[in-house]
């Protein structure tokens, strides 16, 4: 597989996590000065129905678009639910070695692949109000590609990335490339979930002796597949789940189906895992878990339209090796 440049993405800023492709706007981020009162919580209701018609009312025809309703951040207004669930931080790309890079140009997909289906990703996980999407997509892809080397399939720890990921800001937002170029950089080894278990906010890093059991990477590759999408799904398929890097100022509101509008590429403030892809109906999409609860979206999950880049899914992916 050829791999577009990736030259431009050393102009960028930011990705991610939790935090987007751009710095935060003072003027833009909401500031919780108290606890919310009923006032405000009816109020941030109403916007939300009023929103929900919107979204609906376009292209109604489209049997299988996604569909936008209430759910648990009905009671946010936008800039809350921007502020708390896709924090917004700035760094600079890390620079992507190519030991790893693996020629995958020969594969053969199949119409339909979700590496669930293989008992090899773990159960979908809530970050509550922490900003730690970044945390949650690198460490789910770290668990899955262990799972599928033949290991055990365990929880492993998030709380240990957003606590020791020393160039990033934990729970107040970080950078998946960042968590990756440490882990690797480091040789830090994850340890359990139930060893140093998620807080759902920053804190000191623990640290472990050098005989403690863990879970390390070899390396890492990052990957600009805007314009080819089905080598994106070769990678998925030869190398395991993905993490991607998405605008997801609309997932607020959504409920399933799959998501085709309403959201851009090029403002990237949401860390994701994509564990899959479907071609099998007259819509393909991609198969992309959140961090947000099994309540949200399709048990934990969102299906992303295929092609077209829909919501940045394809400008900013890693995979990872063990």
């Amino acid at each position: 597989m050829e791999l577009r440049p990736l030259c431009r993405l050393w102009l960028l800023y930011c990705w991610c996590c939790c935090g987007g492709g751009r710095g935060a706007d003072p003027a833009d981020t909401f500031t919780p000065t108290g606890p919310r009162s009923r006032e405000q919580q009816a109020a941030a209701f109403r916007e939300s129905l009023n929103r929900h018609r919107y979204l609906n009312s376009f292209f109604p025809s489209e049997n299988s678009t996604a569909i936008y309703g209430i759910n648990q951040f009905s009671y946010l207004f936008p800039a809350e639910f921007k502020a708390t669930y896709l924090r917004s931080k700035t760094s600079r790309f890390p620079k992507y070695s190519a030991a790893v890079q693996m020629s995958i140009s020969n594969v053969s997909l199949p119409l339909r692949f979700d590496w669930r289906d293989k008992q090899v990703v773990t159960q979908v996980r809530n970050q509550q109000t922490c900003g730690g999407c970044w945390a949650f997509s690198v460490v789910g892809v770290v668990e899955s590609a262990y799972a599928i080397k033949g290991k055990p399939l365990e929880d492993l720890s998030v709380q240990q990335v957003i606590d020791c990921s020393y160039n990033n800001y934990g729970c107040n937002g970080g950078s998946t490339l960042n968590a990756l170029n440490w882990l690797n950089k480091t040789q830090v080894k994850l340890v359990r979930d139930s060893e140093y278990p998620f807080k759902a906010q920053s804190g000191l890093c623990h640290y472990f002796s050098d005989t403690q059991s863990g879970f390390s990477i070899k390396g890492y590759s990052a990957h600009d597949f805007s314009d080819q999408e089905d080598e994106m799904a070769k990678a998925l398929f030869t190398f395991g789940p993905l993490v991607g890097i998405v605008d997801a100022v609309s997932w607020q509101d959504y409920l399933g189906g799959i998501i085709q509008h309403h959201c851009s590429s090029g403002e990237a403030n949401h860390a994701v895992i994509i564990t899959g892809f479907d071609k099998t109906g007259s819509t393909p999409y991609w198969i992309v878990r959140n961090s947000w609860g099994s309540s949200w979206g399709v048990d934990g999950y969102a299906y992303v339209k295929m092609g077209g880049n829909i919501c940045g899914i394809a400008d900013f992916v890693s995979a990872v090796f063990v």
